[in-house]
């Protein structure tokens, strides 16, 4: 279900909207808010609630891995796409789980009409990290 008001949206996000997302602003189009709801380099997986405004979206990207390693979405509240280069873009509906592999390249966000968060799982590996790669242009995303 399309979600255009804070208010509305706030109702059904049961991980909550967290704080904004500051530290990773720069790869995103739009405003995201992160809720932490694992602790980064204590628990052993870590996850987060992410949440985008309508429109919102991060940059294309890779999580690189050497073994194991990549990321898995968990669609919460909102809808949203997701896209992997070369492929056609995905719609991201409450519910929907994206196994995204290691470097595969991608991006994720809400659609332009809705409010939209997901539970961002890093998958652990050997040598992971992201490398964060150009935006994905208004023209682009004006066509989903």
């Amino acid at each position: 279900m399309k979600y255009l008001t804070k208010e509305e949206f706030d109702q059904v996000n049961s991980f909550g909207m967290g704080i904004p997302n500051t530290m990773f602003a720069k790869y995103f189009i739009g405003n995201s808010y992160l809720n932490l709801l694992t602790a980064p380099g204590k628990d052993p997986v870590f996850m987060a609630n992410v949440t985008f405004e309508p429109g919102c979206r991060n940059n294309w990207h890779v999580h690189k891995s050497t073994s194991g390693g990549g990321q898995i979405l968990i669609c919460t509240a909102g809808e949203g796409w997701y896209q992997e280069e070369g492929q056609d873009p995905v719609e991201l509906l409450p519910g929907k789980v994206i196994v995204i592999a290691p470097n595969v390249k991608h991006w994720h966000g809400a659609k332009a009409d809705s409010w939209f968060s997901h539970i961002s799982v890093e998958v652990a590996g050997e040598n992971c990290s992201n490398e964060w790669l150009e935006e994905v242009l208004d023209q682009q995303y004006a066509k989903l």
